[in-house]
């Protein structure tokens, strides 16, 4: 919304009046610090308090410092913030300008340290006292712009050097006089030299000097580029030869005090023109988004009521001894997870998201809708949830084993796994995978079936887990168009490629999960050397020697026709064609009665690789995400 409301604002004030404002908005460097807030700590909601004071702030006098300190039974460090626009920004541009960095900073999180230099303005936060710095020489920065573009002939170059340097002497001067700030214009006849420099006002006027004498120095090297621009802890130097900053003192000393007032009289008629538009666009949105989130609030507000999920905030707090580092049990695109200790002696395990973006709120909704009314045995069941506190948070069954792929993948091989116990963990993720596609009142499909979101409890039943990419649909339909969101090696071609969705698209993740698990080996579509699990299958198939692809570290003790009829039943799955692919109910059969024979696949496995090759560009349709797995998880921000 932010945004939205940044671009308007921008727009509107560059159609009424372009030679007047200018917010400066480009970005010159986005620095992060390297060092990283523990997940513990509660370091977020102290930076939003920071940044909310800055803005208070900002919003009077243009500039301003903030300190926000942590409660002392939190291990948080206190954050210390700077804002300030440059001096020829007027109060709108300074709010504009101010807006858009505080929209790009956050993306260093979880960094201890930030610092967003734009052309008109410049936002830093760290956890020490850093005002009185006028220099980083780690972080201190020259930014160089394009060449001249052959406009300066070999002999005006020398005399184009001499012109940066002696604006950047000019505006220097100027700057200590004036509280920091100055502009300037060097000329000659075939060209003018632009320079503004501006120091930060938590620095002495020996610290400006200091700073500017440095950065002048530094972008004197960027001649003959057409501009340059010193990047210091204390302050912003620039040159260019456009003029890119307001001459606020040629406007207020010209033309008469007539044309003053007719200026003055122009310049109300177009803020309330602006105000009138802007208001009635506020309004409209606000409107709009009010009936949605009352209408989303509304039935999710009804399915936590009905199923008694409501949690507070300040319990899962105490539970998991303040989201203690030591409790931490997991890690996700969306979050972490914390084990924890109710009241009432119940285990259980905090999911928990530390930005509210629309689309994790989006999946977070999802998850709760959709799975806090149904149970069964291999899915791991939602006891609620936090919508209170700072954060939105999950409540789910505490399941004590981990995930299938930590110990089915251990280098240090900790716990070794069975034929048996394999066995029962791939008939269990089919049961469970079954519910949801025909058990339940609701056709579910989860969309993101792979090892790591498959957790197996203290007698090694599989669970399914992490429901925030689910999708359900009517029985009345084939399919559903949606955006693509998934795990490359485990994601169906018709969904790859079309967005066509089906329950079948569990059906070729499942597949897929089968054969690793069998095989012990990851589906890594990108080795080129040994070829991924599925091809690897389909050969020995081809050549009748399936039990050669069951793990080595079984060492020969399983049974062999009953392995290679599970690879078999994979391979079904991962056939290409959503036709050819079995359901998930026929599955469970295939797996539990001995006397239904197990069809041939009639086509090799769909290879992700064939499509996903690291050449190819996806960029398109598909944007990446973090993700703990070795392969890529992709989400799709969806149409709504």
């Amino acid at each position: 919304m932010l945004r939205h409301l940044i671009v308007f604002f921008f727009a509107l004030s560059f159609f009424f009046s372009p030679s007047l404002s200018d917010p400066r908005i480009s970005r010159a460097a986005l620095l992060c610090g390297s060092s990283r807030s523990q997940t513990g700590t509660n370091f977020v909601p102290i930076f939003v308090k920071e940044m909310e004071g800055l803005a208070q702030r900002v919003n009077v006098q243009r500039w301003g410092t903030q300190t926000t300190s942590s409660s002392p039974s939190s291990n948080s460090p206190s954050i210390y913030g700077l804002a300030q626009c440059h001096g020829d920004l007027s109060l709108t541009d300074c709010l504009l300008c101010f807006a858009e960095s505080r929209t790009k900073l956050p993306s260093c999180l979880p960094a201890n340290s930030g610092r967003m230099f734009l052309d008109g303005c410049f936002l830093r936060y760290d956890t020490y006292n850093f005002y009185n710095e006028s220099l980083d020489p780690q972080h201190d920065k020259v930014v160089c712009g394009s060449t001249d573009g052959g406009i300066l002939k070999n002999d005006m170059k020398l005399e184009f050097a001499n012109k940066v340097g002696q604006a950047i002497i000019n505006v220097t001067d100027i700057a200590l006089l004036n509280d920091g700030f100055g502009v300037t214009e060097v000329k000659n006849r075939i060209f003018s030299v632009y320079a503004l420099a501006q120091c930060w006002k938590t620095l002495s006027k020996n610290g400006c000097r200091q700073c500017l004498q440095k950065g002048g120095s530094a972008i004197r090297g960027c001649a003959p580029a057409s501009q340059g621009r010193a990047l210091n802890a204390g302050c912003y130097l620039r040159y260019s030869t456009e003029k890119f900053y307001n001459d606020f003192s040629e406007m207020h000393t010209a033309g008469s005090a007539d044309t003053g007032l007719i200026v003055a009289i122009t310049l109300a008629a177009i803020a309330l023109s602006v105000l009138i538009l802007f208001g009635s666009w506020v309004g409209y949105r606000r409107i709009l988004k009010s009936r949605k989130e009352k209408s989303n609030l509304g039935r999710f507000a009804s399915t936590v009521n009905k199923s008694n999920l409501n949690f507070k905030y300040e319990t899962l707090e105490v539970a998991t001894d303040f989201f203690n580092l030591s409790n931490k049990i997991g890690q996700g695109g969306a979050g972490s997870v914390f084990k924890g200790t109710l009241p009432d002696g119940r285990v259980i395990a905090v999911k928990r998201l530390f930005f509210n973006t629309r689309q994790w709120v989006d999946e977070f909704f999802n998850e709760v809708n959709l799975i806090g009314g149904i149970q069964h045995k291999n899915l791991v069941k939602l006891l609620g949830c936090s919508i209170e506190g700072p954060e939105s948070l999950l409540v789910y069954e505490f399941v004590p084993n981990k995930s299938l792929d930590q110990i089915l993948f251990d280098d240090n091989q900790t716990q070794m796994i069975s034929w048996r116990q394999r066995f029962n963990i791939i008939v269990g993720i089919a049961e469970g995978l079954a519910y949801l596609h025909q058990g339940s009142q609701t056709r579910i499909i989860h969309r993101d079936i792979k090892s790591s979101n498959i957790l197996l409890d203290e007698n090694l039943t599989a669970k399914i887990a992490d429901f925030g990419l689910a999708r359900c649909f009517g029985a009345d339909k084939t399919h559903i168009s949606t955006g693509i969101a998934g795990t490359l090696g485990y994601m169906a071609p018709e969904y790859l490629v079309r967005g066509q969705l089906t329950e079948k698209a569990d059906v070729y993740s499942f597949g897929v999960l089968v054969l690793e698990i069998v095989c012990g080996r990851k589906n890594t579509i990108f080795v080129q050397e040994t070829g991924s699990v599925l091809q690897r299958v389909w050969k020995h198939f081809q050549s009748n020697t399936l039990p050669e692809c069951v793990d080595p570290c079984l060492k020969d003790d399983f049974p062999v026709k009953e392995a290679s009829d599970v690879l078999q039943i994979g391979l079904l799955c991962t056939q290409a064609s959503v036709s050819l692919r079995p359901f998930m109910p026929d599955v469970v059969q295939m797996l539990t009665d001995k006397s239904v024979s197990i069809p041939l696949p009639r086509q090799p496995p769909f290879l992700n690789s064939t499509i996903m090759d690291p050449t190819t560009s996806i960029k398109s349709f598909i944007l990446p995400t973090s993700s703990s797995d070795e392969s890529t998880t992709f989400k799709a921000y969806e149409p709504r």
